[in-house]
């Protein structure tokens, strides 16, 4: 048998930052009113249920008021051509596309910038290595000399390891 709520549970209060966002649907505030929930709104604390049920009024009717707006507004761009909606299967010519189409392009794109990045950094690396400085000090050299990162940075130990990481 479940225990019964303690009397401090019974005078907690449900504490929200504005009466529209707990709801914009008078019965569902009636409905937490009925129940015995109380709440307060730190946007109007002293606010009394015959408030609370205007307020929730005025909010469902601008729920409502919303609605209806963005209902207008997706015809009136569907009317001048727009395409609505999210992913399509097709292109714009009928034909076929590939869910990860465009992801793969860029990440072919990042890879073929990273490659060429490599191609000309990577000899400047590996000869400071060769002789013997550590990850710290290219990283300094690679500074000194302007050369920017692939992104366009400042050079860390980090970034002169991940750089001979990728080239080995």
């Amino acid at each position: 048998m479940p225990q019964p709520l303690s009397s401090a549970l019974t005078s907690a209060k449900l504490v929200i930052a504005k009466l529209d966002r707990l709801s914009r649907d008078v019965h569902f505030l009636s409905g937490l009113k009925d129940a015995g929930i109380d709440f307060v709104a730190a946007d109007n604390p002293n606010a009394t249920r015959f408030t609370v049920h205007i307020l929730a009024a005025v909010a469902e009717h601008e729920r409502e008021m919303i609605s209806t707006r963005t209902k207008d507004a997706l015809a009136a761009a569907k009317a001048r051509g727009k395409r609505l909606g999210g992913w399509r299967s097709t292109r714009r010519d009928g034909s076929p596309r590939k869910p990860l189409d465009g992801i793969a392009r860029a990440h072919d794109v990042v890879r073929q910038n990273t490659e060429a990045f490599d191609a000309r950094v990577a000899p400047i690396v590996i000869e400071l290595r060769a002789s013997g400085m550590s990850l710290q000090a290219i990283a300094r050299e690679l500074t000194e000399r302007h050369v920017a990162t692939r992104r366009g940075g400042t050079w860390t130990a980090t970034g002169v390891r991940i750089l001979l990481g990728r080239v080995r």
